[in-house]
């Protein structure tokens, strides 16, 4: 990943962070904080996926299984 895409990334990252923590000091559930976050990180994924990571993943994996 460029050093720009892993940047914006990090901001992103911060980002939902932050509105996670504004949620749970607002007063929502901690089940609705995990989702905003699951679906927030998803998102994300779509729109910046770390190649890197996924490639570094399924190495990993075909290494486990045999």
């Amino acid at each position: 990943m460029n050093p720009k895409d892993r940047a914006q990334r990090i901001i992103a990252l911060d980002a939902i962070e932050n509105e996670a923590q504004k949620l749970a000091e607002s007063g929502a559930d901690a089940i609705d904080v995990q989702g905003f976050i699951s679906g927030a990180r998803q998102e994300l994924a779509k729109q910046k996926p770390d190649t890197e990571a996924y490639f570094d993943a399924a190495v990993v994996a075909k290494k486990a299984k045999g």
